[in-house]
């Protein structure tokens, strides 16, 4: 008698179970409303989610360390344990650090980078990763566009050409976020001679709703004439709390007001998510 209870007793546990896993399953699609578009809080670096209605997920950079499996765990049903794609903005370790346990934790389908060259121990421990997980590689060029989902993509903006032996800054990839009539523009660590390289070849073709701002806020991105020509509803500043280089900037911080830009910063409001139904940004 006392086996049947037990027996009993396990049967409805899994029940609960079960019951647990529809109803969070069914709380997250009720969640997704749209395109997903998340600034991680991973410190002193760049890491950006995207999500399109359909399930279709990008991880663009992933910070310095391991912190960003935290900030993903929060967007993230515990359950998923895979990303469609990731993509190296450049190979600074404040960029890729943490794609390393992204690697190790989730199954990748595709792996974006620009070809730039580094000998440093965390681009080669990544590469190393990605041929051991025999995942595909491809370097971006500009003209190539990601599809999302009906309606949303990301179109590649630069790096234009063969960039293997450049300053790893300058061969940063610059993308448009696209959904609808809302866009978002992610330059990575541009410095202002490459935004200005592409006001010159894209001019008010660079319009966007949010702008994350290159170099977490670095005095050497976020040139007057870019910014012009972006005209951004929303910036989006990626920084670690009291970090030690001072991003950012108070030159950037000054511009963004005398623009009357309204901006939001990692390292005083965490990981920003923001949402577009194709018409309208919503945080």
């Amino acid at each position: 008698m006392q086996r049947f209870f037990n027996g009993l007793k396990y049967y409805f546990l899994g029940l609960l179970f079960l019951a647990t896993i529809f109803v969070w399953y069914a709380v997250w699609l009720e969640s997704r409303n749209g395109l997903l578009v998340a600034f991680l809080d991973v410190g002193q670096g760049d890491a950006i989610f995207i999500e399109a209605l359909n399930g279709n997920q990008v991880l663009l950079d992933a910070g310095p360390n391991k912190k960003v499996l935290s900030e993903l765990s929060k967007i993230m049903p515990f359950y998923d344990r895979t990303i469609d794609m990731v993509i190296e903005s450049h190979p600074d370790s404040d960029h890729i650090g943490g794609l390393i346990d992204i690697l190790r934790r989730y199954k990748i389908g595709v792996a974006m980078e620009t070809g730039v060259d580094s000998d440093t121990a965390v681009y080669k421990t990544l590469e190393n990763l990605i041929k051991e997980k025999e995942i595909k590689k491809i370097i971006v060029r500009r003209g190539m566009r990601i599809n999302l989902d009906k309606g949303a993509y990301i179109d590649i903006l630069f790096p234009d050409r063969d960039v293997s032996g450049w300053d790893t800054n300058d061969a940063s990839i610059i993308a448009r976020v696209v959904y609808g009539n809302n866009s978002f523009l992610l330059t990575g660590d541009a410095p202002q001679k490459m935004e200005n390289y592409l006001v010159f070849i894209d001019g008010e073709k660079l319009k966007s709703n949010v702008l994350k701002l290159g170099h977490h806020g670095s005095k050497t991105s976020t040139s007057e004439i870019f910014l012009g020509y972006v005209n951004p509803d929303y910036a989006i500043i990626s920084a670690g709390k009291d970090n030690k280089y001072g991003h950012p900037h108070k030159e950037v911080i000054d511009e963004m007001n005398q623009f009357k830009i309204p901006f939001l910063r990692t390292d005083e409001k965490g990981t920003i998510k923001i949402r577009s139904d194709g018409e309208e940004i919503i945080f």
